[in-house]
C-alpha cells in the first residue's frame, strides 16, 4: 500500500484498489493523483484472487482498472466487483482498448475509461467518479427514505381509518346507551303522566314523582351528551391553552392516581387558529401513554413560548421506552404526534432513558397577533376517551 500527505481538505484520504500488473504503470497513476493534490491511499494488485481478497477484506472509494491483467480482463473485474456486493465507482485505465470494448465497459457499470498515454485526465475522473457515485447514493438513500416514509404514511393513514369507524361506533353507543335511553325513559314518564293526568287516577304526589323521575333522566341525558361533546371537541379551549392544560393536569392526576403538575411562562397566550388544539391532543396523547405504559409515580407539563418557539414537553419518571418500542413499526401512537405536529409546522423530540421519558412539541409561530383560536376553527376532531370522567 501506498500512502501520500494530505494537499486537500478531505475528511479521510481516498482509499483506492488499483488492478494493475505493471509497478512502473501503477506508480505512474499515483503520482498524476498526487501532482492534483489528491489525497490518497491505494493498495494495487494483479490477480483475481488478489482482487477478491481485497474486496473482502477493506473498505474502498474507487477501483482503478488497467484492462488486459494475467488470466482475466476489467470486464470479469467489473463482474466480480458486482458479485462481492461493493458498490464502487470503477475506472478503466488502459494501454490500449477499442472502441467496442469502451462502450462494453461503460454498459457494465464503468464510470470512466481513460488511455494510459492520456493519464492528465486521470484526476479530474476520479473526483467526478466520486462526486457521482456519492451523488448516487444520496439519491437512492432519499429515495428509501421517501418510500419508507410513505409506507408509513400510508400505514397511518389505515390505523386512522380504522380508528374514525371505531370512535364512530363509540359515539353511536354512547349516544343509544345514554341519550337514546333517557330520552326513551322520558318519552314512557312523559306518557304516563298524560294518560293519568287526564284521567285523574293518581294521587298528585305520584304525578310529581314521575316528573321528578323524568327531570333526572333529562339531567342524565344532558351530562352525557356534555361528555360526547367535549370528547369530540374540548370546549375547555375556550378558555385558552393554558387553562384547559391546567384542567388536564388536574384531571389526570385525579383518575389515574399519579401526581401531575403544570407549569407555564404565561398566564395566557395568543396562538394561531389549530395550535391550540394540537397542542391539548399532543398532552392528551402524552398522558394516555403514561398512563397505559410508563409506570410513573410523577408527571410534569411545562409550557413555555421563547424567542418565537411555542414549546409544551410532558415528562414522567417511568420506565422509559427502549430504542425497539421507539422503533415499532405500528407505533401509531408516537406517529400520530408527529403528523399531528407537522400540520401546524412543527416538530416532536423523544428522549428516554431509565429514568423516564420526556416528549417536547416545538411550534414556530409565524404571525403574531392572531386570537387565540376556540375549537370552532379547527378541521381536526379526533375524538379520544370516550366515557372517561
Amino acid at each position: 500500500m501506498v500512502s501520500t500527505p494530505a494537499t486537500r481538505a478531505e475528511a479521510r484520504p481516498l482509499r483506492v484498489l488499483h488492478l494493475e500488473d505493471s509497478v512502473p504503470d501503477h506508480e505512474l497513476a499515483l503520482l498524476h493523483l498526487l501532482r492534483a493534490g489528491l489525497r490518497v491511499q491505494t493498495t494495487r494488485v494483479d490477480t483475481e484472487a488478489g482482487l477478491r481478497e481485497a474486496l473482502a477484506t477493506d473498505d474502498w472509494d474507487l477501483v482503478l482498472s488497467d484492462f488486459n491483467l494475467p488470466g482475466f480482463n476489467g470486464l470479469r473485474a467489473q463482474d466480480i466487483l458486482r458479485e462481492s456486493g461493493k458498490d464502487l465507482p470503477f475506472i478503466l485505465v488502459s494501454g490500449e482498448i477499442g472502441e467496442d470494448t469502451a462502450v462494453a465497459a461503460m454498459r457494465n457499470g464503468a464510470a470512466d475509461y481513460l488511455l494510459k498515454n492520456n493519464l492528465s485526465r486521470l484526476a479530474p475522473a476520479v473526483e467526478h467518479a466520486i462526486a457521482a457515485h456519492r451523488d448516487r447514493l444520496a439519491r437512492a438513500r432519499a429515495d428509501r427514505e421517501l418510500a419508507a416514509s410513505r409506507q408509513r404514511l400510508s400505514e397511518l393513514a389505515q390505523h386512522l381509518q380504522t380508528s374514525v369507524e371505531m370512535e364512530r361506533a363509540a359515539i353511536a353507543r354512547e349516544i343509544h346507551d345514554d341519550v337514546g335511553g333517557s330520552l326513551t325513559a322520558i318519552q314512557f314518564d312523559l306518557a304516563w303522566i298524560g294518560r293519568h293526568a287526564a284521567a285523574g287516577d293518581v294521587p298528585p304526589a305520584e304525578v310529581a314523582q314521575r316528573v321528578q323521575t323524568a327531570l333526572e333522566t333529562v339531567q342524565h341525558a344532558i351530562e352525557a351528551s356534555q361528555r360526547i361533546m367535549h370528547n369530540l371537541r374540548p370546549a375547555i379551549l375556550e378558555q385558552g391553552l393554558v387553562a384547559a392544560l391546567q384542567w388536564m393536569a388536574v384531571q389526570f392526576e385525579k383518575r389515574n392516581r399519579i401526581a401531575c403538575q403544570f407549569r407555564t411562562s404565561h398566564d395566557s397566550m395568543q396562538l394561531p387558529a389549530g395550535v391550540p388544539l394540537v397542542a391539548y391532543r399532543f398532552a392528551q396523547e402524552a398522558l394516555t401513554n403514561v398512563s397505559k405504559h410508563a409506570q410513573a409515580t410523577r408527571v410534569m407539563i411545562d409550557l413555555s413560548m421563547s424567542r418565537g418557539v411555542l414549546s409544551l414537553e410532558v415528562s414522567d419518571n417511568g420506565r422509559g421506552l427502549s430504542q425497539a418500542d421507539l422503533a415499532k413499526t405500528r407505533s401509531f401512537g408516537l406517529r400520530g404526534l408527529h403528523e399531528r405536529a407537522s400540520t401546524v409546522g412543527g416538530w416532536v423530540d423523544i428522549s428516554s432513558d431509565a429514568a423516564g421519558t420526556v416528549l417536547m412539541l416545538s411550534v414556530p409561530m409565524r404571525r403574531g397577533g392572531d386570537d387565540e383560536a376556540a375549537f370552532d376553527d379547527d378541521d381536526d376532531h379526533d375524538p379520544t376517551g370516550w366515557g372517561t370522567p
